[in-house]
């Protein structure tokens, strides 16, 4: 096979993730390929070239991005003049539409560009889909809806499935997780994901932990905190402490804390479809700063937030957004549900729907396929 070099650009953890087995999917059908990127951990045991880490790179909202903009600056000079010494076969963008497609535009179809975990235009600022169109070789998406909408656009679009369906897995048995973490199984065990970005965690955990503290004063039940490794563990402690709440936390291991759970409590992203796909009953728990949410509310097309919700096209699992975010109103929504087994089993039934909308096992295999397809045309 030939060798080839390949650009990819990811700017979050999330992203890092599908763009890392994308990488080790690339180099699995041809060895030959020289993946070099900006991203992080995940990417990097893939065997990419790292010319730079992502950490402390993902933003929340305007002001966030403002604060930012120098970094941003200087990243993509960067990432430019690696592309003329490069001079790579193709760049493939993941997911971090914000700066995805502006660095897209200044490509300017010089090298072959595509998009992976395409930008979410369905759900807000539809006017992106000229810039798509006009600067994108090919769009790869994860969910079959967004293949019908991409192509009412005239664009070159391929659905891969859903990657998350190879890797939300747990890999430590339950009982003997339980038994690490001191925790009993005869309790409700409930777990808490407030989300991966220092931000989120800072607007969302102490809800989630006043929720939880509610609940245990109602039922025998145990908490678990999902913990990113992108922050310190002194920022959730402190936190925590502020509540006043028995709490463990888990570190990076997302999948295995929501083995343990009888319930979690997710903040809006990647983690409602993480939680989907273990078919664990959920809801959902966001709260953004107030400007950043008068700002980007009105852009918003769709009447839910969750993706689970929107993958269903309808509202299967509560969510509690923004002013609605009241600890009392969460807990009693919890409660209500954890009391009812057959409201419990309907919404079991309804993520199992979800799942099998994702498509089949297998996903980052296909998209790197379709990838080298199109390269090799």
């Amino acid at each position: 096979m030939a060798q080839k070099n390949i650009l990819i650009i990811c700017g979050e953890a999330s992203g890092d993730l599908h763009a890392g087995n994308l990488a080790l999917a690339l180099k699995k059908i041809n060895p030959q390929i020289n993946i070099f990127g900006v991203g992080g951990e995940t990417m990097r045991q893939a065997g990419a070239e790292l010319f730079y880490d992502i950490k402390g790179l993902s933003v929340m909202g305007l002001f966030d991005v403002l604060k930012k903009l120098p970094k941003f600056f200087a990243l993509k000079k960067l990432i430019l003049e690696k592309i003329k010494s490069i001079k790579p076969d193709a760049v493939i963008l993941v997911d971090f539409s914000g700066f995805n497609l502006r660095l897209a535009k200044v490509i300017n179809n010089a090298f072959t560009t595509i998009y992976y975990v395409s930008p979410q235009v369905w759900a807000s600022r539809r006017g992106r889909m000229e810039t798509i169109k006009k600067y994108l070789k090919k769009v790869i998406v994860l969910f079959k809806f967004e293949e019908a909408f991409y192509k009412k656009y005239g664009i070159n679009v391929d659905f891969s499935g859903h990657p998350l369906l190879d890797v939300a897995k747990p890999t430590i048995a339950r009982a003997e997780l339980l038994s690490r973490l001191n925790l009993m199984g005869t309790k409700t065990t409930i777990a808490l994901l407030p989300g991966s970005r220092k931000q989120e965690i800072k607007n969302i955990l102490p809800i989630m932990l006043k929720t939880a503290r509610l609940i245990g004063e109602k039922i025998e039940a145990q908490f678990v905190i999902a913990k990113s490794n992108q922050v310190d563990w002194d920022f959730y402690n402190q936190i925590i402490k502020k509540v006043g709440i028995e709490v463990k936390m888990l570190e990076g291991k997302t999948y295995d804390c929501i083995n343990i759970a009888d319930f979690c409590l997710v903040c809006s992203g990647t983690a409602t479809l993480e939680t989907a796909i273990m078919q664990k009953p959920f809801v959902i728990v966001y709260k953004m700063n107030f400007l950043n949410y008068l700002l980007y509310r009105p852009q918003v097309k769709l009447p839910y937030i969750g993706m689970v919700n929107i993958v269903a096209g309808k509202k299967i699992i509560p969510e509690f957004i923004q002013f609605r975010t009241s600890p009392k109103k969460i807990s009693a929504e919890v409660l209500k549900l954890l009391q009812d087994p057959i409201q419990l089993q309907v919404m079991k039934n309804e993520l199992s729907k979800v799942k099998s909308s994702l498509g089949e096992p297998g996903a980052s295999a296909r998209a790197a396929g379709i990838i080298l397809n199109f390269l090799n045309k």
